[in-house]
């Protein structure tokens, strides 16, 4: 599935619409995988792919900046990630 093409005003917009994307699941980044705590899935560097990411930059700090990631795993699980 490719993602449609836009540029978000806020990482709660982005957020919101990836979800009416399909991408439902929350990822968190270990060491040596993405975990998947509500489906207790561990997805590894081969098993997963970016299919986007945006980054947004804080109104009073550029330093203070996240970028969300768009991801989907080869099982069929999609989700985000978000670096702060």
């Amino acid at each position: 599935m490719h993602l449609k093409e836009n540029n978000y005003d806020s990482l709660v917009d982005a957020i919101e619409d990836l979800r009416v994307q399909g991408y439902k699941e929350d990822f968190n980044l270990k060491p040596k995988c993405l975990d998947c705590p509500s489906l207790k899935l561990e997805l590894h560097p081969a098993d997963f792919k970016i299919d986007g990411f945006y980054r947004f930059e804080g109104m009073s700090s550029p330093d203070d900046n996240s970028i969300l990631y768009a991801i989907s795993g080869e099982s069929g699980v999609k989700g985000i990630l978000i670096d702060a």
